[in-house]
């Protein structure tokens, strides 16, 4: 089973609040990219990892795959405007290799654990997509555009809060954009949806999460994850 992790790192991280994009801001000393990066880089599954960034930042990345010695590395991507172009970019990228497992990451998930990885490598020999997830602990309630409740959620045993990676054979998540790309009112926040919505047929796999695999989206999860990566 040949393997690629795809590390998507082209957004400007707006809500941090930072004048810096959140992939590069520092984390234990080390950019959030280059933790990201690192961890499946070490990882013995992973035969390449593909960096997506802006193309702005190419050459900073680039610089960095040297620094590091990143030897696995064999691309940095032009990403686009929404997270589905990056992913798209990379998808395109492997057109030639319809039976490649792809696992898509977030750069802005720099505390990503080896077992999640090793994890989702194995579920991607029953399923061609999976997705990393944990239960929902909390109450869920659904709001309207007011944000008055509107009800509770009343099982929320079967809910469960997305993270990365996202695994997927090339030839199953290209066909799902290819699909996807032909309605005029198609949206994505992320890969899986994608699949869900355009092939539901195939089946998605759920690998067990960790608490600790959050995103980088505001200033002030950057101290946590400094606590965090101290364990």
């Amino acid at each position: 089973m040949e393997t690629v992790a795809v590390i998507l790192a082209a957004g400007s991280g707006s809500r941090t609040g930072l004048s810096t994009p959140k992939q590069f801001l520092l984390l234990g000393g080390k950019t959030v990219l280059e933790h990201s990066v690192q961890t499946f880089h070490d990882h013995p599954g992973i035969d390449q990892v593909v960096i997506v960034t802006s193309t702005e930042f190419i050459p900073k990345v680039q610089d960095m795959v040297k620094a590091d010695n990143w030897t696995k590395v064999t691309a940095v991507l032009a990403g686009g405007k929404e997270r589905f172009d990056s992913s798209l970019a990379a998808v395109h990228h492997f057109s030639n290799n319809p039976d490649l497992v792809m696992l898509f990451h977030d750069a802005a998930r720099p505390l990503v654990s080896a077992r999640i990885i090793s994890d989702t490598l194995k579920a991607m020999e029953t399923f061609n997509a999976v997705d990393v997830a944990i239960p929902a602990v909390d109450t869920i309630v659904q709001c309207d555009a007011a944000g008055t409740v509107m009800e509770f959620v009343q099982n929320r045993n079967l809910l469960w809060r997305m993270q990365t990676p996202q695994g997927f054979r090339q030839k199953t998540i290209a066909k799902a954009y290819e699909i996807a790309l032909k309605d005029p009112a198609f949206t994505a926040t992320d890969d899986c949806g994608t699949v869900l919505r355009y092939l539901p047929h195939e089946k998605v796999g759920i690998v067990r999460g960790d608490e600790k695999n959050i995103k980088l989206t505001y200033a002030d999860d950057l101290p946590l994850m400094e606590f965090l990566l101290s364990l």
